[in-house]
Order: C-alpha cells, then sequence, then structure tokens
C-alpha cells in the first residue's frame, strides 16, 4: 500500500511539473474557468448585496400594516377611519408625549435619471408622518436640514443622491404637476430607506389627491411579542381586516424574491459557461496525456500501476481548476465587491446597493471550478490509467 501511496506521488508531482511545457493550453483553460467563476459570484454578490440591503433594514418591534393580500406597500390601501382604529390598537408604544408611536405613510412613483446612463428610472417618493423618522433605525441628517411640515420640500437618501441625478442639495425637482425643494440629504445605516425621497405625507396627499388615504402605516410596538396582539386586533374587527407584520418580515420577503431571480439567471448562464470551460479543460488534458504517453508507458514498465497515472493526470485538471478558481475569485473581489448598483425591487422603485462578496459565496465559485476541472480531468485520467504500454512506447 506504501509503494502504491509513493508511486502516486512521484507520478502526481511529475504531471505538475510537466504543466509549464503545456503552459499556453494551460493558461486557456485557467483563465476559461476563471470567466467562468466570474460570472457566476458578480450575480451572487448582486444577489448578497441587494439582500442585506433590504433585509437589513427591518426591525421586530416595528409593524407594518398593509391592506390584506398586499405583496408591497404599492399594491396597499389604508383608510383615514382605519389609521385612527390602529393608534387604539392593543401593544402600540407611545412616546413621551402620550401620543402613539405610528406612521401613516404614502407611497408613489416618481421620475429619476440615471447618472451613468442617463436613462428614467422610478424612483421612491414617501410621504411620512411626524413620527416618521422616530421608527427607523439611525436615520441622520447629513447635509442641509429635515424638510418642514406643510411645505413642498423634500429630503434625498444618501445612495439615491449617489445614483441618480438632479436631486443635489438646493436643486428644484418636478413631482407630477409640482416643483419641489431638496433641503437635506440623509442616510440610514445603509438600509433600502437611504434609496428613498421624503416629504411631508399632507402635502403629497394634497399634491397627488390622495386625502382620504395612505398606503401603509408603521407603527412601534412595546416588544416584538406585541405583534400578535396587534394581528388579532386587526383579525377581530371587521373594520380592518388588514395585513400586520413585523418590518423584519416584510423586508425579508421582499428581499427574497428578487434575490432569487438574480440567482435563477447567474447560475444558468455560470452552468452555460461552465460547459464551455470543460470543453476546454479536456482538451487540455487529453493533450496532457498524449504528449506523456510514452513516459507514461515507460513508468507502466518499470512496475508503475494505471491508478498512479489516473490519480496524477486528474490532480493535473483539478490544480489548474483550483488556480482558475482563485484567479475568478479574486478578480471579481477587486472589480465588483463594494461596487454601487441600482435595480427594481418589489415596489417597482430603484433600490441601490453594493455588491457584496462573502467567504461562503467565493467557496460556491470556487467549488463550481473544481466541479469543471473533475469534469474535464476524469476520462483523460481514465485515458492515461488504461493507455497500453506497447502503443505508448511505440506510436504510430
Amino acid at each position: 500500500m506504501r509503494s502504491l501511496w509513493l508511486q502516486v506521488v512521484a507520478v502526481t508531482a511529475i504531471n505538475l511539473k510537466s504543466i509549464a511545457q503545456r503552459r499556453w493550453l494551460s493558461l486557456s483553460t485557467v483563465v476559461a474557468i476563471a470567466l467562468v467563476v466570474i460570472v457566476l459570484l458578480a450575480f451572487l454578490a448582486m444577489a448578497n448585496g441587494f439582500q442585506r440591503t433590504i433585509a437589513g433594514s427591518g426591525a421586530d418591534d416595528i409593524a407594518i400594516v398593509l391592506r390584506a393580500g398586499s405583496q408591497a406597500e404599492i399594491n396597499s390601501t389604508v383608510s383615514r377611519d382605519q389609521v385612527r382604529l390602529i393608534e387604539d390598537g392593543p401593544g402600540i408604544a407611545r412616546g413621551s408625549d402620550g401620543k402613539p408611536l405610528i406612521s401613516p405613510e404614502l407611497y408613489l412613483v416618481v421620475d429619476g435619471i440615471k447618472r451613468s446612463t442617463g436613462t428614467k428610472a422610478n424612483l421612491p417618493l414617501r410621504g411620512i408622518g411626524e413620527r416618521g423618522t422616530e421608527l427607523r433605525k439611525g436615520v441622520t441628517i447629513t447635509a442641509g436640514r429635515m424638510f418642514n411640515r406643510g411645505s413642498n420640500e423634500v429630503v434625498v437618501g444618501k445612495a439615491l443622491l449617489r445614483e441618480f441625478e438632479g436631486l443635489d442639495l438646493g436643486s428644484t425637482v418636478s413631482f407630477g404637476a409640482t416643483r419641489w425643494n431638496v433641503v437635506g440629504v440623509f442616510e440610514a445605516g445603509g438600509s433600502v430607506f437611504e434609496s428613498e425621497i421624503w416629504a411631508d405625507l399632507n402635502v403629497v396627499q394634497s399634491l397627488f389627491n390622495r386625502n382620504n388615504v395612505v398606503q401603509t402605516v408603521r407603527a412601534r410596538l412595546t416588544g416584538p411579542a406585541a405583534l400578535n396582539e396587534l394581528k388579532s386586533y386587526s383579525d377581530t374587527d371587521p373594520r380592518l381586516k388588514l395585513d400586520v407584520k413585523s418590518e423584519a418580515a416584510y423586508f425579508a420577503e421582499q428581499a427574497s424574491q428578487t434575490s432569487d431571480l438574480i440567482q435563477k439567471l447567474g447560475w444558468p448562464l455560470a452552468i452555460a459557461m461552465a460547459l464551455g470551460a470543460v470543453a476546454g479543460a479536456l482538451n487540455t488534458m487529453y493533450s496532457s496525456v498524449a504528449s506523456r504517453a510514452t513516459e507514461i508507458a515507460t513508468l507502466r514498465a518499470i512496475g508503475f500501476g494505471g491508478f498512479p497515472a489516473f490519480v496524477g493526470t486528474l490532480a493535473e485538471s483539478l490544480s489548474l481548476a483550483v488556480i482558475g478558481g482563485l484567479l475568478g475569485a479574486a478578480a471579481t473581489w477587486l472589480i465588483f465587491d463594494g461596487v454601487t448598483a441600482s435595480t427594481l425591487g418589489g415596489n417597482f422603485t430603484q433600490v441601490v446597493f453594493d455588491f457584496k462578496l462573502s467567504p461562503w459565496l467565493i467557496a460556491e465559485g470556487v467549488a463550481l471550478a473544481l466541479i469543471v476541472g473533475l469534469i474535464g480531468g476524469l476520462f483523460p485520467a481514465l485515458r492515461a490509467a488504461r493507455l497500453p504500454i506497447v502503443e505508448g512506447l511505440y506510436p504510430h
């Protein structure tokens, strides 16, 4: 047994050293595998970054109330009377003034222009109640000031400002038939709220003819356990019958829909490219076996078995795959990690987020590279193990 493993080590070392003799063919295989990994990891980093931005925006002690059956805020409607009933609901926390900590909100879609392409895109304009900023984590004004109630003023999320033009501090923008002054820029801990424009709820309702309705109600709960009390209250009152869910659960649902779609696009494309890389790996490894046919036959003639030749050839293929996988992962990290992009979220508006690689995603990319190397090296390895001694020593 020891002799067998010594043979495996010896043949594997010979194979790896011979890679330099086929440097250009080997390099083409490495590059093909690296490209496969780059494509896959770019999509996975996009999905991961989007999911982190959306899912990280929610809190367990904030309830979101929507119309029953609504999958997103844009599809929801909550009447003024229902808002009053929610204010009196159980489990709603109250501020130092004794008033319920809730924020009725109106969510509208307006036009914006992308800086990178100059094309139009849907942007979210959110009319928030007086308590709106209190119900969100880490909201701070980084430039300018907060809008004044009752005025045509807006504040713009930091991420949105970075990706879209015409929203700079002090500028005037047109939404609908009304002109608005940008008086402030805010950040919200990198959450999805940084992809929004905020204005006074009453002004937005009036100017967009939505006086008697909002789309969602945010409410701070006395604790995460109070969510079930509010749900039960809504379910048993025939005047309500609304969907009540935690902000964390709502955003997790929103994130999963889009990130799943991104991954469903990325994996098939990467697999299609992987098939091409497999063909390249097969060509490289068959050439490797052919160029070393005399060497393999000589080793077999002096007592080496077929198994060491099999392992050595497979090890060569897997080595090229590992190099390609690591190069692809490194290139993806250098090119894409931290890059800002925007895509449609669950409300059909742009969500700005950063591409984000993680160790687990890199492991997935390298694993795909190893699969390519395994498939690409398997049949040539079998060929090396079964190569007749006479054919190797006396090629035609």
